[in-house]
């Protein structure tokens, strides 16, 4: 009797009263964004105002979006700009622009018949895993222009950079300070001011 006489005091002075609030519920915000037009936020394959054919794309002009309507918030579709956009272009109609496929890993490349790399810029970061593929860590490799040419230094797989760009550059000199010279047996030998570490390599342990 006498714990019931202090522990009821005690449990009614911990005990907190909160005032009776009504929670605001988030309902309302995915209703709002499931009543959003069809229009602007199109599914992949479907045709839209804002998805422009990519052959009727000839300038960075044609890149220029329109932008979100007054009151909502821009899709990336209505505000991307540039390259950005015509990724999204791309993936909308089933295109992969920059070509992010991973490399051929059923072969080892070699100096003769090397992977070729396909790139747009002056320079290209090559991953290797060995083959067959995650063989070993990935080993970052760097290919140019002007070097075109990398070998892997764990699996020794050889990789060759293409370059597919636009042919004129408008620099209006060379890609840098090296010289490439092609010899009979295929080997490259490289000339000029060290860029890289890599440089230093004896071209014919390359």
């Amino acid at each position: 009797m006498f714990l019931r006489r202090v522990a009821a005091p005690a449990l009614t002075k911990r005990a907190v009263f909160r005032p009776s609030t009504v929670t605001r519920s988030f309902a309302t915000t995915v209703t709002r964004y499931d009543a959003r037009p069809k229009e602007g936020n199109p599914a992949p394959g479907e045709s839209d105002a804002l998805i422009k054919p990519l052959d009727k794309i000839h300038s960075e002009r044609d890149l220029l979006p329109p932008g979100g309507k007054p009151g909502t918030v821009p899709s990336d579709l209505e505000q991307a700009t540039g390259l950005e956009r015509l990724e999204i272009l791309g993936k909308m109609q089933g295109v992969d622009i920059f070509d992010m496929r991973p490399l051929d890993a059923s072969r080892r490349g070699t100096l003769t018949d090397p992977i070729i790399v396909k790139s747009f810029g002056d320079e290209q970061y090559i991953g290797c895993t060995g083959c067959p593929v995650d063989s070993h860590v990935v080993i970052w490799l760097t290919c140019s222009r002007d070097r075109p040419m990398e070998r892997c230094p764990e699996c020794g797989s050889a990789y060759k950079m293409e370059y597919v760009g636009p042919t004129d550059d408008g620099h209006g000199h060379g890609h840098g300070a090296h010289d490439v010279h092609e010899s009979t047996d295929g080997a490259h030998n490289y000339s000029g001011d060290p860029v890289t570490m890599a440089d230093f390599v004896r071209p014919e342990y390359r």
